[in-house]
């Protein structure tokens, strides 16, 4: 094992091939490239596929800026039954000009480190044209446990009021309890910002001398409220933000979806499967079991 630099596993791999076949035995490692051809079938599904991602890609209205291979391979698997790596998918892009290089993403300059569950809900809403072919934009309000990445929250609305973030505040306290603190952005429905909020322009309030309706529940609720110094500060968020607009986007477009109705079901089957079968990339750690424990 030693002067093969091998681990044991592979050291008695060898040595049953031995005594099967000492006359043929070797221990050069032979790769099988003959998997590498996959079935017509499947080949013709993955650039069907492809170019399905390249019309979303081109719609400005649409979030969608980027082909996303993990998606197309778990769509085979799923809806086909067809099984396929994701290299080989990969691949097939490459081959069919179905590729290009995403820019590195900027750092955020602030992250909010938190050690338990409910220290810290993040808060926030999206306005995007989620249903492709509803040719409508809508509005995705969600929270997010800070600790967990657990999504506490998803709904999709026609238009975004101050009554719909309350309702949000209301489904979270009921279900989860109360926690230490929300952190959110510095949009009018939470903060009164002096210079922007037309009501106040003739300086009779300065920033946050009036409380928003929103605000006064969080206070009559006694949860504490952080703002974002910088929409780069809502991070965390933002990247089960892009994982769910993403997917949302993508489904809604292959099942024709024209109503809220029908997205809002897409959404919680995408919210069950990020909750409770996705390890997250940062914690290690699926959301719930993270939760939970």
């Amino acid at each position: 094992m030693q002067i093969l630099r091998i681990k044991k596993s592979r050291f008695f791999e060898l040595l049953t091939g031995y005594q099967k076949d000492p006359d043929n035995f070797s221990i050069q490692y032979k790769r099988n490239t003959s998997n590498y051809r996959i079935d017509r079938e499947i080949e013709t599904n993955i650039i069907q596929k492809l170019k399905i991602e390249k019309d979303l890609i081109k719609n400005k209205d649409i979030p969608i800026k980027w082909y996303n291979y993990s998606y197309i391979k778990d769509l085979l698997e799923q809806k086909y039954n067809q099984k396929v790596s994701l290299p080989t998918i990969i691949d097939r892009a490459k081959r069919n000009n179905f590729y290009f290089l995403r820019p590195k993403r900027k750092a955020h300059d602030r992250e909010v480190l938190t050690n338990y569950p409910g220290e810290l809900i993040q808060h926030d809403s999206s306005h995007h044209q989620f249903a492709p072919y509803a040719k409508v934009k809508w509005y995705l309000i969600t929270s997010l446990d800070d600790y967990s990445r657990l999504i506490l929250y998803a709904v999709l609305v026609e238009g975004e009021t101050t009554w719909e973030h309350i309702l949000a505040l209301e489904a979270v306290l009921l279900k989860y309890g109360f926690p230490l603190a929300y952190y959110v952005d510095s949009h009018s429905i939470f903060r009164l910002v002096q210079g922007r909020d037309s009501f106040w322009r003739n300086h009779y309030k300065l920033t946050d001398e009036a409380d928003p309706q929103w605000k006064q529940v969080l206070d009559d609720c006694g949860v504490k409220l952080t703002y974002a110094l910088s929409p780069q500060a809502k991070g965390k968020i933002e990247r089960p933000y892009r994982w769910l607009q993403d997917r949302l986007v993508r489904t809604c477009c292959r099942e024709n979806i024209r109503n809220i109705q029908e997205a809002q079901l897409i959404l919680n089957y995408l919210v069950q499967k990020y909750n409770y079968q996705i390890v997250h990339s940062t914690t290690g750690e699926i959301p719930y079991i993270r939760f939970v424990e």
